[in-house]
């Protein structure tokens, strides 16, 4: 059993809300000799939604892989902000702007103050007007339970997600999420989830939301880095909430509850979305020892 490897994980909650709740992550270092396999391996064993694995860039700070227990995904949001929250706990990170090299180009990430936050696209959007009644069916919901004047799309800043827009709080708690159904129309439009929300009126904050991901193995997520980002594009461009800061809160309804908060901070041009980033706190949970 010599070439057995011992690898350690870091386990991070990501957009925590006063430092509690979040969404947890895994975060190994020194990646640059773990294969495919190997970091398939690891993430299956971790068990967590997503897993960053560090390595050595030559075009950026830092190269990350992310991994889900079943497969590779292009990028991860609340993994890059576990990731980066640590490198800046650890005193890697030099001044206040790096860089992740990911397989899908590279991004820019910057820190300010407690919160790490990450580059995302302008967003792309498509119309899912033809399976809408399915799209409800999923979820348990009526037409009804719709805000109104506000139509359901597929937004993109990077990865795609199905904004699905509710009228209050109550709805949002309500919702019956049928999983095999979300993870048919998942694969329609090639989704990483769903991430349902409502315009939430407490001052604080301008939206509360849920995300169901079955596709992926997540049933519900506490906190989604890059959904946060198609959603504060949404309320810019299709509710015209013409800000340029929001706050979103997410995992509040899950069970067991996991309450995250979320920024996002749009780059906006002659009225037009033209980036954005996606910030919030990683605070070190827990650290295992996994044998692969």
């Amino acid at each position: 059993m010599d070439d057995q490897k011992k690898v350690t994980v870091q386990i991070l909650n990501a957009f925590t809300e006063n430092d509690q709740g979040g969404n947890p992550a895994g975060v190994v270092l020194d990646a640059d000799a773990l294969s495919h396999e190997n970091k398939l391996a690891i993430a299956q064993k971790v068990g967590l939604s997503e897993t960053a694995f560090v390595s050595s860039s030559k075009t950026a700070d830092y190269k990350l892989d992310f991994y889900t227990p079943t497969k590779q995904i292009a990028h991860c949001g609340h993994a890059t902000i576990a990731t980066f929250s640590y490198l800046k706990q650890l005193g890697l990170l030099k001044g206040n702007s790096s860089s992740k090299e990911t397989i899908d180009g590279n991004r820019k990430i910057e820190i300010q103050g407690d919160l790490a936050f990450m580059e995302q696209l302008a967003p792309k959007y498509v119309d899912p007007v033809e399976r809408e009644n399915d799209i409800l069916n999923s979820l348990g919901l009526t037409k009804e339970d719709l805000r109104s004047n506000a139509p359901i799309q597929v937004v993109n800043t990077g990865n795609s997600f199905l904004l699905i827009p509710v009228k209050d709080v109550k709805t949002l708690e309500d919702i019956t999420p049928h999983f095999d159904a979300i993870e048919n129309i998942s694969e329609v439009y090639d989704l990483i989830g769903y991430y349902v929300f409502t315009i939430d009126a407490s001052a604080e904050i301008d939206a509360t939301t849920r995300m169901f991901a079955p596709r992926y193995g997540i049933l519900e997520e506490a906190a989604t880095g890059m959904a946060a980002g198609p959603l504060a594009s949404y309320l810019f461009d299709v509710l015209q909430l013409k800000q340029t800061t929001f706050k979103i809160q997410q995992g509040k309804y899950m069970s067991p509850p996991s309450s995250s908060a979320l920024e996002v901070q749009l780059h906006v041009e002659n009225e037009h979305i033209t980036g954005l980033m996606v910030g919030g706190k990683g605070v070190v949970a827990n650290e295992l020892n996994i044998e692969i």
